[in-house]
């Protein structure tokens, strides 16, 4: 169902791309939008090496909430600052793309709360501003979950 790198030599092994997703702060998520255009926005995302998904926050209402609710497949991906390499211009960047259907939790206040604290912890490690923000907007906050169907990662010199 989901097609190989054309590039394979180019392939990184899926311990390459769990650090990718474990470490960048953010990456692109792409969904379907209004009269089917594709919607593609940043977002910081919080890897779960054990339950095999990825979960984002956001707001309850708005045009990816509907846009999920229409349609729930998605990719999302995430890419490292680069390198490069001594002598040469180019750069040389590592991307995972990461294909899977997405879910809306809204009212489990015990995950929300988790995860939103796994992924403050990207950030800062200011817990008493961790738990001020968590207080003032957990009730407002949905999770969004991507059950991961299909990983894949490559090295793209740019040159």
């Amino acid at each position: 169902m989901f097609r190989e790198l054309t590039r394979y030599k180019q392939a990184l092994s899926i311990e390459e791309c769990e650090k990718i997703l474990e470490n960048e702060l953010r990456g692109v998520l792409a969904i379907k939008g209004d009269d089917d255009y594709p919607y593609a926005f940043p977002m910081n995302h919080y890897y779960d090496k054990k339950n095999h998904c990825i979960y984002f926050h956001s707001g309850k209402r708005g045009h990816k909430i509907d846009s999920i609710n229409r349609f729930n497949k998605a990719s999302f991906c995430v890419y490292d600052q680069g390198y490069i390499k001594e002598n040469e211009w180019a750069l040389n960047v590592k991307s995972v793309i990461v294909f899977g259907k997405l879910e809306i939790i809204e009212d489990d206040y015990d995950l929300i709360k988790d995860i939103s604290i796994h992924l403050s912890h990207k950030f800062t490690h200011d817990d008493n501003y961790i738990q001020k923000e968590i207080d003032n907007s957990l009730k407002a906050t949905a999770l969004i979950k991507l059950s991961i169907e299909h990983i894949s990662g490559k090295l793209v010199n740019e040159s």
